[in-house]
C-alpha cells in the first residue's frame, strides 16, 4: 500500500487546491416575465418552460 514518506506541507496542499473555487450560477432571462432563472428549468416566478405553462404559481 502506498504511504507518503513525508508529510505534505500546508503550502503544497494549498497550491494543489487553488482551483477548487465556487462559481456563481449562470442565470438567463425568462422570455415571458424577464426574471433571472437557471437555464433548462421552469421559471419559479411565472411557471413557464419553453413558452408553455408548466406549473401553476
Amino acid at each position: 500500500m502506498a504511504v507518503p514518506k513525508r508529510r505534505i506541507s500546508k503550502t503544497r496542499k494549498r497550491k494543489r487546491r487553488t482551483h477548487w473555487k465556487l462559481t456563481a450560477p449562470q442565470l438567463v432571462e425568462c422570455p415571458k416575465c424577464r426574471e433571472p432563472k437557471l437555464p433548462h428549468r421552469v421559471c419559479p416566478e411565472c411557471g413557464n418552460y419553453k413558452g408553455k405553462k408548466a406549473i401553476e404559481v
